[in-house]
């Protein structure tokens, strides 16, 4: 059986990373590229982190884009340094050094040249903001007849955003917040786009019975480094208002799992100005977009244990 193309764009997190290697652990697809965006992450060392994912996995062939746009609301500098840490893991640190970043093509180009030489349609997954495949469209609108679905952890629409900070109302999401412009250009092409929204991520935590479960089969490498990440997520937020979700992890189950997702289809708009940048907001004038609503949450839970259980020699 021929497997499905997947090209994936992120930015940096440690969820965005766990992304990553979940998305090399599924049998069933082919990643061909990896973009990164200076969004969560400083650049240098996220795309060090990603290298280092796809050495351990064997994958060293895979491309990387690094991504020189960047976005009107950063993130919180303390956020970003997170790659810096995963580098000096002991699993990691000791690994092959990755390419000079700057010697890497720009993601832009190589999202439109790894989708020109796709065999069949590929899914986008999109674990960051969505400026790099939208500045890919505007480049060579082409592409988009290679684009077989987008996936994208992006937006709050019947739920409260996690955006706080100055002037701001907190009603949107990050990854839209970063860029609000773009993704609103997003919504406006219309293509096949499934959105996985706060409104689903907030069904799915990381609690310590999660990462207990995880870490009683440590015995297996993957697991054992994935619990490392999400040990690190522990105190990324101020703990009076912490809650750590399965953010881009579940948007990206959603390519093995989407049977097991609840998707509705809206109209919807991005708001694009204080005090509600980067609200997703439902609306009969917006466009057309698919968001996921709900999940099955034990066979979610169960999928990840069992892909962390994966060995590499």
């Amino acid at each position: 059986m021929m497997k499905e193309l997947v090209l994936m764009d992120h930015d940096g997190g440690i969820d965005d990373l766990l992304s990553v290697l979940l998305l090399l652990l599924m049998p069933k697809i082919e990643l061909i590229g990896i973009t990164v965006t200076p969004a969560d992450c400083y650049l240098e060392p996220a795309i060090e982190s990603t290298y280092k994912l796809l050495q351990k996995t064997g994958k060293e062939h895979i491309p990387i884009g690094r991504g020189v746009f960047h976005g009107v609301n950063a993130f919180p500098s303390e956020w970003r340094a997170r790659p810096e840490i995963v580098n000096v893991l002991p699993m990691l640190i000791n690994l092959p050094p990755a390419p000079n970043p700057y010697d890497l093509p720009l993601a832009v180009d190589l999202m439109i040249e790894l989708l020109h030489k796709a065999s069949q349609p590929v899914k986008i997954v999109m674990t960051g903001p969505c400026s790099n495949l939208v500045l890919a469209i505007e480049k060579d609108p082409t592409i988009i007849s290679k684009i077989k679905e987008i996936i994208w952890m992006g937006g709050a629409f019947r739920t409260s955003g996690n955006v706080q900070t100055y002037q701001h109302n907190g009603t949107a999401e990050w990854n839209v917040y970063w860029d609000p412009f773009h993704a609103q250009k997003l919504l406006e092409l219309e293509l096949p786009l499934v959105m996985v929204p706060l409104d689903v991520t907030n069904h799915v935590p990381v609690d310590k019975a999660f990462l207990s479960k995880l870490a009683q089969q440590s015995k297996y490498e993957l697991s054992n480094l994935a619990a490392q990440l999400w040990a690190l997520t522990i105190d990324n937020i101020p703990s009076y208002h912490y809650i750590y979700y399965m953010w881009d992890i579940l948007a990206t189950s959603y390519v093995a799992l989407e049977a097991f997702f609840t998707v509705e289809e809206l109209r919807a708009k991005v708001l694009v100005q204080p005090p509600n940048a980067g609200q997703t907001l439902i609306h009969d004038s917006g466009h057309r977009v698919r968001i996921a609503t709900d999940v099955n949450k034990a066979v979610f839970y169960e999928y990840l244990f069992s892909q962390f259980k994966a060995d590499f020699d």
